[in-house]
């Protein structure tokens, strides 16, 4: 498990950090067949980093029916952190529609990890066994330990993703200054005016402007 988080900060990109967690839930926690993150935007789900088409079609199941155990990991803030599930046939009560369609879809034990951070709730790390009954008190505790260094590292590594698109997007923006106060005579100011009123009176981004005028020397 350490050397998991110690590789977890090395990846390259958020899509690599996610991959890596997913993997490693079905390397490290005992019974976990596949793995996927789920992510809610409102009432929508999206799946990252599945290992496994299980991972998707049970997300999608939940999107549908506007419940199961994932969703309500990933959705309330102020729900369970850690959900285990033995067995699915048993949770007519909470789910009743997921919990039968999961069962044909081969789903028999789950667990659920809400990923999170002091400043944010990042999604949900979902683990899945076709067997009921596969998952442990000492699974439990290998999730718990799992989600808790995946969180920091997801949180990281779209921190770094973040800052580098920023960084980027002013190098653009730097550059289709310059080329508008050469072609116009323009002064700094005057040239990012420019910039910011097409930007506004066109409704595009103003990093997308900036990225035209790089390729085409002008609006």
């Amino acid at each position: 498990m350490a050397s998991m988080a110690r590789d977890l900060l090395t990846q390259d990109s958020v899509a690599a950090t996610l991959e890596r967690i997913s993997a490693s839930a079905t390397e490290l926690v005992d019974g976990c067949e596949a793995s996927g993150i789920l992510v809610l935007h409102g009432r929508k789900v999206k799946t990252l980093a599945p290992t496994h088409q299980l991972v998707i079609d049970s997300d999608r199941l939940q999107e549908r029916l506007g419940e199961g155990p994932c969703f309500d990991v990933a959705h309330s803030p102020h729900g369970d952190r850690v959900l285990r599930i033995a067995d699915l046939t048993a949770e007519q009560d909470r789910w009743p529609a997921y919990a039968r369609q999961a069962r044909e879809l081969g789903v028999g034990s789950m667990m659920g990890f809400l990923l999170f951070t002091e400043d944010e709730n990042l999604g949900a790390l979902n683990l899945y066994s076709s067997e009921p009954g596969a998952f442990t008190a000492t699974s439990e505790m290998a999730g718990l330990l799992l989600a808790s260094h995946a969180a920091v590292a997801f949180s990281s590594a779209r921190t770094h993703a973040q800052m580098e698109e920023a960084v980027a997007t002013r190098h653009t923006i730097g550059e289709a200054m310059g080329i508008l106060m050469g072609a116009r005579h323009l002064t700094e100011d005057q040239a990012f005016d420019v910039l910011r009123r097409y930007s506004q009176e066109k409704n595009i981004k103003l990093r997308e402007v900036a990225r035209l005028i790089c390729e085409q020397g002008t609006p």
